[in-house]
């Protein structure tokens, strides 16, 4: 969720967790009070296993997890030693092992890194053309959604 801060008319990301219609916590400074999330236009999140609260933030070219009571765990910024462009983040999943999976537009795959930020690997050889966003269902099958191509990849990428 963003929201316009009309004291300084700039955009304030945050990510917010109802019960019902009651706001129950609102998560958007770090322990320094330094904002969490660059995101302006919004940026796909997904929660784990153990609860944590996972976003690609686009506009701050990485992925940002924080714990279930709000505290900042880890960002990610891409693998360094194998991505051609900068890491943009667009869709993010987790799977039934905890691990996160993020789609890479601007370099053509998906990274796979586990529950602690640790890179694991890359999906990158089915093709993949700007993925913009992913899921997964109960069978840890992947769904691509290209953005050039408007298609679905359907991908199950443990044995």
């Amino acid at each position: 969720m963003y929201t316009i801060n009309e004291e300084v008319g700039q955009y304030e990301a945050k990510v917010v967790r109802y019960c019902g219609s009651t706001l129950k916590q609102t998560i958007q400074w770090d322990s320094r009070g330094k904002p969490l999330y660059a995101c302006e236009m919004g940026g796909d999140l997904t929660e784990n296993r153990n609860l944590d609260i996972c976003v690609a933030d686009c506009d701050a070219d990485a992925v940002v997890v924080v714990s279930a009571d709000g505290q900042f765990r880890f960002k990610y910024f891409g693998y360094p030693y194998s991505t051609q462009g900068s890491f943009k983040p667009t869709g993010i999943t987790t799977d039934s092992r905890a691990n996160i999976l993020i789609a890479d537009c601007d370099n053509h795959h998906i990274h796979i890194v586990d529950q602690d930020g640790y890179f694991l690997r890359y999906i990158d050889n089915c093709g993949l053309h700007y993925p913009i966003d992913i899921s997964l269902d109960t069978s840890d099958n992947l769904f691509i959604a290209e953005k050039k191509l408007f298609i679905v990849k359907k991908i199950q990428y443990y044995k």
